[in-house]
């Protein structure tokens, strides 16, 4: 036995999988596939095999259906079966004696009447079927131009043709009913098919659509999970999580069904747990419930005056503890009752634990403006002394500065570190060179003599104009 996609070789082995026709891996990439555990399972002697199919077509919808006693069928095979009216192009899932475990499952009773199954599927009758197929999203986006026409308070999520192009089922979502009387008109118009419409769940429209949930696998209602069981608010609070609708909710925009996974586990671990609706009395005040570790049988306490400080109390700790109260005994305090779990330090070394170099050694360090600022306070230092008593040298501030000829004496650099004098500005009244009485203006502005060396300027020879000229006398001299 092999698998019609896998194909087979001359040993009669499938070429791709290897398991004879029982997919270890969940099938040839189709939802919610089944495992046949009984592919490789003879049949006891004179048992007939099984006369019912199971038969998936899109978005894993899955019927069962007749076939004659002398044609086998095998997993994989496109077969053409009776759709009332036409035919309709589907894949085998399941043969033999593994169907009647799904009928019953299912609730199909094993004498109930089932359409048959034509044959197996012609070359002519794939390549129509893979054409209609391709026309199933732009007959969705159509729809959905004319269900807004009509203003139906609708969602349609999918569409699915038939084998033969006869028809075509529209599924869509809505909160209340709707009345699409004349959209099925204007479809029929449109596409020239017998239109049927079909109402599915939020559950059902996910589970077609496909998607990754948080946990970040692929949605279980794609997958394999097929009944859908109506998920409650309690299953949240027995397990103690958050009623956050943002973290409960799943893709379909109810509660996640893998909330019901573990709910039963839960449910027998609290049965441990005392009520945690009864508050306790201590001395001290009355304490209250805040939170429950189930794993670690763990319930913390807070005084209704002290309600941010959390005690730890085992569980048979509070048992106890409501006995007492139940006695009239109230302890003293809660603390006394406590427990604290001492974790023991690690040091670790953290710096340059797998022997990489810093991130940080390319990085300038900034220089700090304060250290400027403290620069810039600081006086300057000069290299004389202070003066002292009656030092020659000393110039006090109520000692006369003494006159200068007009010489300003030179300073030094601070850069160099050398003495720098503080000597007097001097106040000699700056010589001023006289306008020229006759000749240009502007030759006598250039031939005025230099008031810093106080000696006529030399004549400039190269001007032609001033040629056979002497420059006038400067009779501006300081006197002494």
């Amino acid at each position: 036995m092999a698998c019609g996609n896998c194909g087979t070789t001359e040993d009669g082995l499938p070429k791709g999988c290897k398991n004879n026709g029982a997919c270890g891996v969940g099938g040839c990439n189709h939802k919610l596939s089944v495992f046949d555990w009984l592919a490789n399972m003879d049949l006891p002697m004179g048992t007939k095999k099984f006369n019912i199919i199971e038969i998936r077509f899109k978005n894993g919808r899955k019927e069962f259906y007749k076939i004659d006693d002398d044609v086998e069928y095998y997993a994989g095979d496109i077969v053409a079966v009776d759709a009332s009216p036409g035919h309709d192009i589907g894949v085998v899932s399941i043969t033999g004696e593994l169907v009647k475990l799904q009928m019953k499952k299912r609730g199909v009773a094993l004498g109930a009447e089932l359409k048959k199954v034509y044959r197996k599927a012609k070359q002519l009758d794939i390549e129509k079927w893979q054409s209609a197929q391709e026309l199933e999203k732009e007959t969705m986006y159509k729809a959905r131009t004319i269900a807004l026409k009509y203003k139906l308070q609708m969602k349609i999520s999918d569409v699915e043709f038939q084998g033969d192009k006869t028809k075509a089922t529209f599924y869509y979502t809505a909160e209340d009913r709707v009345d699409f009387r004349e959209l099925i008109r204007a479809l029929h118009e449109e596409f020239r098919v017998k239109i049927e419409m079909r109402q599915i769940g939020a559950r059902q429209e996910a589970s077609r659509l496909g998607g990754i949930g948080s946990c970040g696998r692929e949605l279980c209602c794609t997958t394999w999970l097929t009944d859908f069981r109506s998920v409650s608010t309690s299953a949240a609070r027995y397990q103690q999580l958050s009623l956050n609708p943002l973290k409960l909710a799943g893709q379909c925009g109810k509660l996640k069904c893998c909330l019901n996974y573990e709910l039963d586990t839960y449910i027998d671990a609290l049965k441990d747990f005392p009520d945690t609706s009864q508050n306790i009395k201590t001395k001290k005040g009355w304490a209250f419930h805040q939170k429950t570790d189930i794993f670690k049988r763990m319930m913390w306490y807070s005084y209704t005056e002290e309600p941010s400080v959390f005690i730890p109390l085992e569980v048979d700790k509070v048992i106890e503890l409501y006995e007492q109260n139940k006695k009239g005994i109230a302890p003293e305090d809660l603390k006394n009752y406590s427990y604290i779990v001492e974790v023991p330090v690690i040091e670790h070394d953290y710096e340059n634990v797998v022997g990489q170099d810093s991130l940080t050694r390319f990085d300038k360090k900034k220089s700090s403006n304060n250290n400027r600022s403290r620069n810039n306070q600081k006086p300057r230092s000069n290299s004389a002394p202070k003066p002292q008593g009656n030092d020659v040298n000393a110039s006090p501030t109520n000692v006369a500065k003494p006159a200068t000829d007009g010489v300003k004496p030179p300073q030094t650099s601070q850069r160099n570190n050398e003495p720098r004098t503080n000597a007097p500005r001097n106040n000699a009244p700056r010589n001023i060179a006289p306008k020229p009485a006759t000749g240009d203006t502007q030759n006598g502005a250039n031939n005025a003599p230099n008031a810093t060396n106080n000696a006529p300027r030399k004549f400039n020879n190269n001007n032609n104009r001033n040629q056979g000229k002497t420059p006038p006398p400067n009779n501006n001299e300081p006197k002494a």
